[in-house]
């Protein structure tokens, strides 16, 4: 009976199993070979071992510059994002009559926020004659083009990332709603203002559900890439400073055709995701507190 329990289990595993080694384990490997090798998609790959990493570290200023708007942007985004979302969602908890509507509507830019479409909607309210130059204008304010700008380009992909809040406001709303209302009421009889009980209250209880959605962020925003693309044309301008680190991934690869040095840049971002993600988890112990805790 063991046996043929076994046999059973496999066999309800083996659709999991075929798409791990076919779809995740064996393209993980082969990027990782190719990361050791010269390679334009055209002729075999030769081997050169650990070059494509020298290259990165001493030769490709353009490298670094990705790093430095990826970073900016990463370092920009998530802090504010969080704050956005979790002021949105403080205000959804106050009771409003139609909750459910308003959290649709502030949770559908995060549907859309990916997309293609709303990237080039983003370019249109920026560019020279948008809708937030016009509204500028009101006020006797000529604005710049702010997505030519080398001042302003990567603020747009930031305000862009903001307003894409759907999501962890959706997450901060639910452990808002996980608060005892006994422990708000206790405070304000000791005579707690709003401020204090947001500060020894709201912030400790939700620790947990800030650093999930700390997490999550910062290794979405690592990722980005489509507002970047659309937005600079796919080049990462103006004068690289739209230049995400994954857009320029993308350009060795598909453009430029180095599939082995892009392959090595896909590593080294995994290996920059896995360290901020330990970070994050190592800090923890420090300031995220959960209910079980004595």
């Amino acid at each position: 009976m063991d046996a043929n329990n076994n046999v059973a289990a496999f066999l309800f595993l083996s659709p999991w199993l075929i798409g791990m080694i076919c779809l995740t384990l064996g393209p993980i490997l082969a990027s990782f070979y190719l990361s050791l090798t010269s390679y334009d998609m055209f002729s075999a790959p030769q081997w050169i071992g650990f070059d494509n990493y020298i290259k990165m570290a001493f030769e490709d200023s353009r490298y670094y510059q990705s790093l430095k708007v990826t970073f900016s942007y990463v370092f920009l985004s998530v802090p504010l994002k969080l704050a956005f979302a979790l002021g949105i969602a403080m205000l959804l908890n106050r009771g409003l009559r139609g909750l459910g509507f308003y959290r649709s509507v502030f949770y559908l830019p995060s549907l859309l926020g990916g997309s293609v479409a709303v990237a080039i909607m983003w370019r249109q309210v920026f560019s020279y004659d948008g809708i937030i130059n016009q509204v500028l204008l009101k006020f006797g304010i000529d604005g710049p083009s702010w997505i030519t700008s080398t001042d302003y380009a990567l603020y747009t992909l930031v305000a862009l990332a903001i307003w894409q809040f759907g999501s962890p406001m959706v997450i901060f709303l639910a452990g808002l709603k996980q608060i005892p209302q006994d422990i708000y009421d206790a405070a304000e009889v000791d005579g707690a203002g709003p401020v204090r009980k947001f500060v020894s209250i709201t912030i400790p209880m939700l620790t947990p559900i800030i650093f999930f959605n700390f997490v999550m962020q910062i290794i979405g925003a690592f990722q980005a890439f489509t507002p970047a693309y659309i937005i600079s044309g796919g080049k990462g301008g103006p004068a690289d400073a739209t230049l995400f680190y994954t857009l320029y991934l993308y350009e060795q690869a598909f453009t430029n055709f180095q599939m082995g040095y892009a392959s090595a840049m896909a590593w080294v971002l995994v290996g920059i995701i896995g360290t901020a993600t330990a970070a994050s988890f190592l800090s923890a112990r420090y300031w995220v507190h959960y209910g079980d805790e004595r």
